[in-house]
């Protein structure tokens, strides 16, 4: 058997010194040192020997496969190091050539307005509150002056997750959230940023999720003059100091009176273009004295303190800011579209 190991050795060596690529030095690994291999099929004859010899036999075997996996180590080693090179050849890099700038990015232009907005009114003196998206029929209708089947709740569509919980419609809960928060204090200034959800078909003009800015004033003697004039310099800030405003009577449960406010037209100037559908006026957002019965749900009484609200969207607010004629724009994610506004 002795015998047997070292012809082995000697034809194993020598093929291997022929070998010329990875597969072949692969095979004959197979070959000799695998569990079928020729080295494994001699042991398994040492059951046949005597005690004495098994040792002999034994350390023989170890010599043998060391002496074959050794060689086999040296050649894949110099194939490995062969393919390295190979590589590095075909893969050479000219480190003197000027690097590709990466993309840079840019704050999307909902996102630039809303900081703008919320700029001019943190200059004003107000405070940034947030609250939940999602809302309880309280908080969203009930403590606004819109109690269960009032017929105002058809404005707004919205979507129910059970007969108490829907998302919010407007971010005037949150107004509610603040006033309870205050526990009456005064005076209160605050604005209202988030999204909101109605059940509305995306076309130009609309959104079924859409940004909107709501802002309340709580104190004592809070006039509609003070309101006016709050929103007078909130345009002329934001659209310029050539910009007017005027207050159209509307109707919104929560304030009583209720206003619509017109900017002069962006576009024209006032003098009339198809933008403002040649009247010079367009319109921008909603607003009021606070209704008696929110001040109430609120924690103030009505008889001591009195306030304004008003409520914006933002995608109204860019659409007139940035000359856009489509609100799908905002959402659409095109980076041509986008990529005009990191400039800005």
């Amino acid at each position: 058997m002795k015998d047997r190991l070292e012809a082995l050795r000697r034809e194993a060596l020598a093929q291997l010194q022929e070998v010329a690529d990875p597969g072949r030095l692969n095979d004959l690994r197979v070959q000799y040192l695998g569990k079928k291999g020729q080295l494994t099929e001699v042991l398994r004859g040492m059951g046949g020997l005597s005690a004495e010899e098994r040792p002999v036999i034994g350390q023989v075997a170890n010599d043998v496969r060391a002496a074959i996996e050794g060689v086999i180590a040296e050649k894949q080693a110099a194939f490995d190091r062969a393919d390295t090179e190979r590589r590095l050849a075909a893969e050479t890099i000219d480190v003197s050539l000027p690097g590709k700038a990466g993309a840079r990015g840019g704050i999307h232009p909902l996102t630039k307005v809303t900081q703008e907005i919320e700029d001019i009114f943190l200059g004003m003196g107000y405070t940034v509150a947030e609250g939940p998206e999602v809302e309880t029929d309280y908080f969203n209708f009930e403590a606004l002056n819109l109690p269960k089947n009032h017929p105002a709740r058809d404005m707004q569509d919205s979507f129910y997750i059970t007969d108490e919980i829907l998302l919010r419609t407007h971010t005037s809960p949150v107004q509610i959230r603040t006033m309870q928060a205050a526990n009456g204090k005064t005076p209160l200034k605050v604005i209202c940023p988030g999204k909101v959800y109605r059940r509305d078909d995306d076309d130009a003009t609309h959104s079924f999720m859409f940004h909107q800015i709501e802002g309340l004033v709580v104190g004592p003697n809070i006039r509609m003059s003070d309101l006016k004039g709050t929103l007078l310099q909130f345009v002329q800030q934001m659209y310029g100091a050539q910009v007017q405003i005027r207050l159209r009577p509307s109707f919104f449960p929560f304030t009583e009176p209720s206003a619509e406010v017109d900017v002069t037209c962006t576009q024209c100037g006032g003098h009339g273009c198809r933008m403002c559908k040649h009247t010079g006026w367009i319109e921008i957002l909603g607003c009021g004295m606070v209704h008696p019965k929110v001040l109430e749900h609120g924690g103030y009484d009505p008889k001591e303190v009195s306030g304004f609200a008003f409520g914006m969207g933002v995608e109204r607010i860019a659409l007139l800011k940035y000359d856009i004629d489509d609100i799908r724009h905002f959402y659409n994610n095109d980076l041509r579209f986008l990529s005009q506004f990191a400039r800005m």
